[in-house]
């Protein structure tokens, strides 16, 4: 298992200690993320239970939260085992996905903050992978679950390019410095599309070959930066959705 990536969020003078996030990479390409505070912990999108478990109890962390991006069974497939060990964890979801992600505990929309180990977090509604995907912004981290991936975006599912493209222009307004941790580990495939589709861009090219490097020594490509991702993410580039939508038909057909 590569290991992980960390960081701590910042935090003012006389504000609650500040949050190390960490991933844990899952099944082939998923990774889910752990924010904590030396004792406490949550998780956003489990995707399955054992190796979070594992994990969380050689830390000796108290699970007290899970935060749901989106319905997913990769996403949410490891939440009700981590509940039988953790029963008094809340589970944060889309009150409108609660058909689909039944055992939440706490319905939000986009607007809501989330108190969280002592620190608020913003929920975003970013419906375009699925039809109620929300986010969830902590000053200085993006939790985006499938709406934005390093040099890419997530398939359109439930949702419409004009929706995708909207979700993306408003990731693009946040600080440069804040960091995107997406669910997958698909950094290096779609660079190597956006190569291929902009093969004069020399941003494109630096950047993958740094990817490309940092896969070779089994490391985590997440997280990455919104500057990035404004500067090297065709999606995050379109100029409409129309031009998004071209983007995404050729990715989804795209094997090299």
């Amino acid at each position: 298992m590569p290991p992980s990536a960390s960081g701590q969020t910042q935090a003012p003078a006389g504000a609650p200690a500040p949050l190390t996030v960490e991933l844990i990479p899952v099944l082939n390409d998923n990774y889910v993320f752990v924010l904590h505070d030396g004792s406490r912990a949550a998780l956003v999108d489990p995707a399955v239970a054992e190796p979070v478990r594992h994990w969380l109890e050689q830390r000796d962390l108290e699970l007290e939260a899970v935060l749901q991006t989106h319905h997913h069974s990769d996403h949410i497939g490891g939440t009700p085992q981590l509940l039988r060990r953790w029963p008094g964890a809340r589970v944060v979801a889309a009150r409108a996905d609660r058909e689909r992600i039944p055992f939440q505990t706490e319905g939000v929309a986009g607007g809501d903050r989330v108190e969280l180990l002592g620190h608020t977090l913003e929920v975003l509604d970013v419906p375009a992978h699925t039809r109620a995907h929300i986010a969830y912004l902590l000053p200085g981290e993006l939790f985006c679950g499938d709406t934005l991936f390093a040099g890419g975006c997530g398939r359109l599912f439930e949702g419409t390019a004009d929706q995708m493209h909207d979700a993306l222009q408003r990731f693009a307004s946040l600080p440069g410095s804040t960091r995107v941790w997406c669910a997958h580990e698909y950094t290096e495939s779609n660079l190597r599309w956006a190569a291929r589709q902009r093969p004069s861009d020399a941003a494109l090219a630096e950047r993958l070959a740094v990817v490309q490097r940092r896969r070779h020594q089994g490391l985590p490509t997440i997280p990455s930066t919104i500057a990035e991702e404004r500067a090297t993410n065709l999606f995050m580039r379109a100029a409409d959705a129309a031009e998004l939508a071209e983007l995404r038909e050729s990715r989804n057909h795209w094997t090299g």
